[in-house]
């Protein structure tokens, strides 16, 4: 058996971090400008908090905030702090502390990054707290990212535990990433039932079916793990993360074959990214396919 360092169930607390960067992140698993993929557009989820104001500027200044932040950070930080002070209005308030968390998520203060969130949510009435779902998934990431699975489990299911929230897609982006943290805490059981709880909201979500491949292959559970695997690779054909596992899960039943190409297949969509070298040491690993030799005919006897 070659020593195959399989890619993690849960990813790693740096790709987590990479859920809160805004625009493409450098780890091409998870793209998102917000750590919750497909959530309502931003001016959704502020009217359906009561966060809009008539007399508000049609000024977006929390779009505004998130650009200057992916291309200068230092003056975003110093324009959200501007804005905090200045700012009476709560849904500004909420919109600035929701951006200083982003920032600091990016600069790897999580535990800033979960305090600014949570502030964010303080700034939501209670009687429109739907409007602080998504707020509190980013809290639960921030605090996932910064290895407190306990906390991070205690904000998602605060998420869902909001009624009245109707987006199937984020909500099943919260039970995958609860899941993550349950896995951290050792819960695989429970790890598996929030998996099955994601593949409900939103089945063709491939992450969720990624995660829950792997899981089940951590647990020698190889059928239902290259059940789960295709499910996922018919949703992301391209996802080199995908390819990996498939590899993965191919060779430990096996098939050397299908786990060269699934890995040769990562190589070729991402020759120079994380996911395209860790495909190379696997295949490096593997070794080359065997070659077929013609058998030798027997030379005929000389009459």
């Amino acid at each position: 058996m070659i020593d195959l360092p399989a890619p993690p169930f849960a990813v790693e607390m740096a790709q987590d971090a990479a859920l809160m960067q805004i625009g493409p992140g450098t780890m091409p698993m998870r793209p998102s400008d917000l750590p919750i993929p497909r959530k309502r557009k931003q001016a959704e989820t502020d009217a359906a908090a009561g966060l809009v104001r008539p007399d508000l500027p049609e000024r977006d200044r929390l779009a505004e905030c998130l650009a200057k932040a992916a291309s200068n950070p230092d003056a975003a930080m110093v324009e959200v702090q501007t804005w905090l002070a200045e700012s009476r209005d709560t849904g500004q308030q909420v919109r600035a502390n929701q951006c200083l968390g982003m920032l600091r998520a990016n600069a790897g203060d999580f535990d800033g990054a979960q305090e600014a969130f949570s502030q964010a949510i303080v700034g939501v009435p209670k009687e429109q707290e739907v409007g602080a779902v998504p707020l509190m998934a980013m809290a639960g990431n921030a605090a996932l990212a910064g290895g407190k699975a306990e906390v991070a489990l205690g904000w998602f299911d605060r998420a869902l535990a909001v009624t009245g929230y109707a987006d199937n897609a984020a909500l099943g982006a919260v039970q995958a990433d609860r899941s993550r943290a349950l896995v951290a805490l050792g819960r695989m059981a429970e790890a598996g039932g929030a998996l099955d709880e994601a593949h409900r909201l939103a089945p063709e979500d491939p992450e969720g079916w990624l995660l829950s491949a792997t899981l089940a292959r951590r647990q020698d559970e190889l059928d239902r793990a290259q059940r789960d695997i295709e499910i996922a690779a018919k949703y992301a054909p391209r996802d080199p993360q995908v390819g990996l596992e498939a590899g993965v899960i191919a060779v430990l039943g096996g098939r050397d074959d299908a786990a060269r190409k699934s890995w040769e297949s990562v190589v070729a969509a991402d020759p120079d990214g994380p996911a395209g070298k860790v495909a190379k040491g696997y295949l490096e690993q593997l070794g080359p396919a065997p070659t077929l030799v013609a058998p030798v005919k027997p030379e005929k006897p000389a009459p």
